[in-house]
């Protein structure tokens, strides 16, 4: 997250000067920052995860969003801009404007050197709050990793690496699996 872009607001002001805004910004807490933009490897990743997990989800009752659609952790205040989110069943958002989600099963964070700390840390502890997140997942930029994490039944987050193109990354909640390699293909 970066540096503050504007005065303390309310959630409701922020969602009023946010959909006027040509660039992304988050909220917490009254503060706004402003979203940078993304490397080549990082659309493209973004890019073969979307279109895998489309492949897999087109047929069953799931709906996968780009960054473009933002998350509010209601228990936190947090309003954010996933990579990609994936909800099932019956989406929830705030209001009758519809770009604003509340139930996201799962979230994929495509981690750069500006965010890197953040997503891994302070954001995740915002999202494990979301109680219908189920999967959490870290892809690193410039090497072949995945962080995978997992909800558990008594509430704890069950990590797995995976560090191989042949690895075959399991999504639990969507009952799909993905390769490494299709997700990191054209950028290692």
């Amino acid at each position: 997250m970066s540096t503050p872009a504007q005065r303390h607001l309310t959630s409701l002001e922020y969602l009023e000067w946010e959909r006027c805004q040509e660039s992304k910004h988050e909220y917490f807490n009254g503060d706004i920052f402003a979203m940078t933009g993304a490397s080549r490897k990082h659309n493209l990743i973004t890019a073969n995860l979307l279109a895998g997990l489309y492949t897999r989800l087109r047929h069953k009752p799931c709906e996968i969003y780009s960054s473009d659609m933002r998350v509010k952790v209601s228990l936190t205040g947090l309003y954010t801009y996933p990579d990609i989110v994936v909800v099932c069943g019956e989406p929830q958002f705030e209001d009758a404007i519809l770009d604003t989600l509340l139930n996201p099963i799962l979230i994929v964070e495509v981690l750069s050197h500006s965010t890197e700390n953040y997503d891994r840390g302070k954001k995740f502890g915002h999202y494990r709050r979301l109680p219908s997140l189920q999967e959490y997942l870290l892809v690193a930029q410039d090497q072949c990793q995945v962080e995978h994490y997992v909800r558990q039944p008594d509430e704890a987050w069950l990590l797995r690496e995976y560090k191989h193109p042949e690895d075959l990354l399991q999504f639990i909640a969507l009952n799909c699996e993905l390769s490494l390699a299709e997700i990191y293909e054209r950028v290692i």
